[in-house]
């Protein structure tokens, strides 16, 4: 999930998670997931803009509205990269991976 809004504010597009090698059978995520470097089903977390693993919601600066972006790619391997990766670090790995992408976005103002 990353924010392309956030770039006048922080230079570059802000990631706020990061989750990869979900299994080819999940077909959802449970609520509350841990911040932890690999989860149950063998998915791994990279590490976000935050600098940290796992989800880090929502926080435009007061008053402005955020587009937040849900990509999920659809692969023909698994990834062979530690749990704490960057994006820029996944995204390579998938290069010539790829099967399909799907996009969900919504967006969020801050008080």
């Amino acid at each position: 999930m990353d924010d392309p809004d956030a770039i006048p504010v922080a230079g570059f597009v802000w990631d706020h998670w990061l989750l990869f090698n979900i299994p080819e059978d999940a077909r959802s995520l449970p609520e509350g997931i841990a911040n932890e470097k690999e989860l149950p089903n063998g998915s791994s977390h990279g590490t976000n803009s935050f600098k940290r693993l796992g989800y880090g919601g929502p926080c435009p600066p007061s008053s402005q509205t955020h587009r937040y972006v849900f990509t999920l790619y659809a692969l023909d391997t698994i990834l062979d990269l530690e749990p704490g990766a960057t994006k820029d670090q996944i995204l390579e790995a998938m290069d010539g991976y790829i099967l399909g992408e799907a996009k969900f976005s919504g967006s969020y103002t801050s008080p």
